[in-house]
């Protein structure tokens, strides 16, 4: 009897709560028991560049989501194309070379293209897109200099059409809920942002020694989440690395990097990195601040499955690698661009914060270079809103 006076009205009189904004796998269900019943929405036309790593996940959404038409899928290995087309049942899409892709840019049903082809194709293909007023969807960089991405963005800005770098981890839904916390004020002012990241598996070297160096494939990303979550540019960098790896040091690169950013805020950015962890894909954000951390953990396939013996406890692996771990993120993103093509909303990734990533990059390869921290300057026009 003693908690009788806590009863409460039937649940069937009180309006529920509803779902968590943390659950975006049953809000997505939601989204799609609506679509269910309000008939038909726009479809647009794609054209795929380059089906390795990150093209293979952007193809299997494409064929999946509602919203897209595939109809052309671009790569130069004639014997994978055979092979995807038969493994997908993609009798209706159209496969070509990089010689015969004259016919993307032509085709009026094409209303954009995604690009995940090596680096060093990218600038062509995007500036052909544009040219042709295709939005456009691109792996980063989407250039291999920072001056060929300004021109592409002002051409992008020209023709009035997207042009959406990929930094997936921002769509993350949990990295995403950190930073929204952090700009609501939930840590109060922020003292340090510290980011692991460690590649697994290993990539090959015949990737490595086409990527554009640890920095501009791997390192752009921690920076992209620090100023993502930050909202301000570094104004000095410092950088430590080491090839502990014979086969990357003969490439002239690195697997091993520390990175210290300094901001004008008085906050400071720290990020963790390797090519190489032999325990899975390391993914870890924190931030401190002076009301409290905030912090995201290594994300498990199993999460709810303990073993206990009599001398430890083991539990499930964390995930292999990016694929697994950004499903949601890589997902979320598309998603996104398709409702820009939509003209539901603006990109969500500031023209700015592109280039700026870029600028940063290279002020680190700077800093390893010649041993010293490395000042950045910023003008008026380069830096973000909220500075």
């Amino acid at each position: 009897m003693a908690t009788l006076k806590y009863k409460k009205p039937s649940p069937y009189v009180v309006p529920a709560a509803g779902c968590p904004p943390e659950d975006t796998k049953y809000q997505e269900y939601e989204k799609n028991l609506e679509l269910s019943t309000v008939g038909k929405h726009q479809k647009f036309g794609f054209a795929l560049f380059g089906v390795g790593r990150a093209g293979t996940i952007h193809l299997s959404f494409l064929i999946k989501e509602p919203k897209t038409d595939l109809l052309y899928v671009i790569d130069d290995d004639k014997t994978k194309l055979e092979k995807l087309k038969k493994y997908w049942n993609l009798d209706s899409v159209k496969f070509l070379t990089n010689a015969e892709s004259d016919v993307v840019y032509k085709d009026p049903r094409v209303r954009a293209v995604v690009v995940s082809s090596p680096t060093h194709t990218h600038e062509d293909i995007v500036t052909r897109a544009l040219s042709h007023n295709k939005g456009v969807f691109c792996e980063k960089p989407v250039a291999e200099n920072l001056a060929q991405t300004k021109l592409l963005y002002e051409k992008a800005k020209q023709v009035k059409q997207p042009l959406f770098s990929a930094f997936n981890r921002r769509f993350d839904p949990s990295f995403a809920s950190i930073r929204n916390r952090v700009r609501a004020g939930d840590v109060g002012r922020v003292l340090t942002v510290k980011v692991c990241s460690r590649d697994s598996p290993l990539p090959t070297i015949q990737y490595l020694s086409t990527s554009g160096g640890i920095f501009h494939d791997c390192a752009v990303h921690d920076i992209d989440m620090t100023l993502y979550i930050l909202g301000e540019y570094p104004t000095k960098v410092t950088v430590a690395a080491n090839a502990n790896i014979p086969e990357i040091a003969e490439i002239n690169d690195y697997d091993t990097v520390g990175i210290m950013l300094s901001f004008a805020s008085g906050a400071i950015g720290i990020i963790d990195l390797s090519r190489h962890s032999t325990y899975g894909y390391d993914q870890r954000v924190e931030v401190f601040g002076q009301k409290g951390m905030i912090k995201a953990e290594n994300r498990q396939p199993i999460y709810n499955v303990e073993t206990y013996t009599e001398r430890d406890v083991v539990r499930a692996p964390i995930h292999y690698s990016f694929p697994s771990r950004y499903q949601e993120g890589y997902e979320n993103e598309m998603r996104h661009f398709l409702e820009v093509l939509e003209g539901k909303t603006s990109l969500s990734i500031d023209t700015k914060d592109v280039l700026a990533v870029s600028k940063i990059a290279t002020a680190c390869e700077e800093s390893v270079r010649t041993g010293n921290s490395v000042e950045i300057k910023w003008s008026k026009d380069e830096l973000p809103h909220s500075q």
